[in-house]
């Protein structure tokens, strides 16, 4: 596998947490390369643009975590469930894409039949394990130990810091400046700018779907790239609660900081996904408020579709629509 393909691949995978919406929606999606993941409850379909303008997809029935298990009905679980099973569709859709990718760069082995996917995987089993380890390695490093290691140092200079607050939410500023950094260096990239234009149709798709008229490129169009039901929203609430909790948690020594940041991963994010459900339920104003910085950062994670990108987010939500169907029901928006 070429070293850049890797590393596209790798950048596409740290996005994941920020293109993707969960399960609490009624139908969310996520971009991948030159395509659009989109899923309703119990349906799941990835359409993606070939380089001959055909689009192939994969599809298949879902069936709820909460629908299989008691726990996963239980707060924090529920939202660790979710989350997880959205990853998880999050890798297989961004596989799916890299596989059409790297099928269609080998011109020597075209496919046979337009619109069908590609009999077998292009992307070794290796490789995407390895990108997945690489990326999580990533996230670590950037997210947990850096932040750390510099707020650590800073404490020497100012001994204010070693209060539990006004340490953790200096790590937490830090955590968010090397997020927003990073999101503004990788837009830059020209192959992410079309991941974040297809993440663009995916919201207006929704947004369409949402308000009752006629799936088509020219309502969709008529709507705005940034959703309130995004992971962008969501990794900011995150930010947030992680700095309660590791302020909560006793921790002394770095060594101690640095493995309640790992340990506490699932219980942050089940917390989050509970902050944000609350927010939803009880008052439109709080939910605003907690997801207004989101919007604003989705001026950077979602760009102005094109038509055809469009229609491909319109594809994959019909196909996965069709398949809600069969295995769930018709979807009403209340």
């Amino acid at each position: 596998m070429h070293w850049r393909k890797f590393v596209r691949l790798a950048a596409h995978t740290q996005l994941l947490p920020v293109l993707e919406s969960g399960e609490e929606t009624l139908v969310g999606g996520q971009a991948v390369m030159e395509g659009v993941m989109m899923r309703t409850p119990h349906a799941y379909c990835v359409a993606v643009r070939r380089a001959d303008s055909s689009i192939v997809t994969e599809e298949f029935p879902l069936e709820r975590l909460s629908e299989k298990r008691k726990i996963w009905k239980m707060p924090v679980f529920r939202g660790v469930g979710t989350l997880g099973q959205a990853m998880w569709l999050g890798v297989k859709a961004l596989r799916f894409s890299a596989d059409v990718a790297t099928a269609d760069a080998r011109t020597d082995e075209q496919i046979a039949a337009a619109g069908e996917a590609p009999a077998s995987s292009a992307i070794p089993g290796w490789a995407m394990a390895l990108n997945l380890f690489v990326s999580f390695a990533f996230f670590i490093a950037m997210y947990k130990f850096v932040p750390l290691l510099l707020t650590t140092w800073l404490e020497r200079s100012f001994p204010s810091l070693d209060n539990a607050i006004l340490f953790n939410l200096t790590d937490g500023i830090i955590r968010l400046l090397i997020f927003l950094g990073f999101l503004w260096l990788i837009s830059l990239w020209k192959d992410i700018r079309r991941v974040f234009e297809f993440h663009g149709a995916e919201h207006k798709v929704v947004f369409n779907f949402e308000s009752g008229q006629p799936l088509t490129v020219e309502n969709a169009q008529k709507f705005v790239t940034w959703h309130p039901r995004c992971g962008t929203s969501f990794l900011l609430v995150v930010m947030m609660v992680s700095i309660a909790v590791y302020a909560i948690i006793p921790a002394d020594a770095f060594w101690q900081k640095m493995l309640v940041r790992i340990v506490a991963l699932p219980l942050i994010a089940g917390l989050s996904y509970e902050a944000i459900r609350f927010a939803a339920k009880r008052r439109a104003s709080l939910m605003a408020t907690l997801v207004a910085p989101g919007l604003w950062l989705q001026r950077i994670t979602t760009q102005p579709p094109a038509d055809d990108q469009t229609e491909v987010a319109i594809h994959a939500l019909n196909s996965a629509l069709e398949l809600e169907k069969q295995n769930g029901g018709e979807l009403v928006i209340a």
